[in-house]
C-alpha cells in the first residue's frame, strides 16, 4: 500500500515538474455572438524545454468538441481546417495561437461565452502532459491587423 502511494505521489510530482516547461501567456477566448455555436481560444505558448514537444489535443467542458485549427488559403479563399497532427514546438520555441492562424476551436458550445467569463481548457502535450488553464473571455479584444481571416465567419462546423 505504501509503495502505491509513494509511486502515485512521485508520478504526480514528475507530471507537475514537466508542466514548468510549457508557459502559456496572454490567453483569451471569444465567440462571435452570445448565441454562437462555435468559439475559439488564442494564446502564446513557449516551450522552455531542451527538447521538442507537440500540442496534440485540447479539451474543455464548454463545448461538445474541441480541436486544434488553423487557416489555410485554397483557391483564394481562407478556410479553417483541423490540425490533425497537432502543433509542434521546437526546444525554446514560442508559438502564437492567434486569429487568422492556429487556435483552439470550440465547436458545439453548450453555453454562451460572455465577456469576463473564465473557460477551463486542458492542453495535452506529447511530452509535457496535460496543462489546465483558465482562459478569460474577452469579447472586446481586437484582432491582429496582420492576421488573415481574423474573424470566424465562414466556419462550416
Amino acid at each position: 500500500m505504501k509503495k502505491t502511494l509513494l509511486t502515485t505521489a512521485l508520478l504526480s510530482v514528475m507530471a507537475t515538474a514537466s508542466h514548468a516547461h510549457m508557459m502559456i501567456e496572454d490567453a483569451y477566448a471569444l465567440a462571435a455572438s452570445p448565441n454562437a455555436k462555435a468559439g475559439a481560444a488564442f494564446m502564446e505558448i513557449t516551450n522552455h524545454s531542451e527538447t521538442a514537444d507537440r500540442l496534440v489535443a485540447a479539451s474543455s467542458d464548454v463545448a461538445a468538441r474541441v480541436e486544434l485549427h488553423t487557416h489555410i488559403e485554397k483557391d483564394g479563399v481562407m478556410r479553417m481546417t483541423e490540425l490533425e497532427d497537432g502543433i509542434p514546438f521546437e526546444a525554446d520555441e514560442t508559438v502564437l495561437l492567434k486569429r487568422g492562424g492556429m487556435h483552439v476551436m470550440f465547436m458545439g458550445l453548450n453555453r454562451s461565452l460572455n465577456d469576463g467569463d473564465l473557460v477551463e481548457v486542458t492542453l495535452s502535450f506529447e511530452n509535457a502532459g496535460d496543462v489546465t488553464i483558465e482562459v478569460p473571455v474577452d469579447l472586446n479584444r481586437k484582432p491582429d491587423p496582420d492576421a488573415h481571416g481574423a474573424g470566424h465567419s465562414g466556419h462550416n462546423h
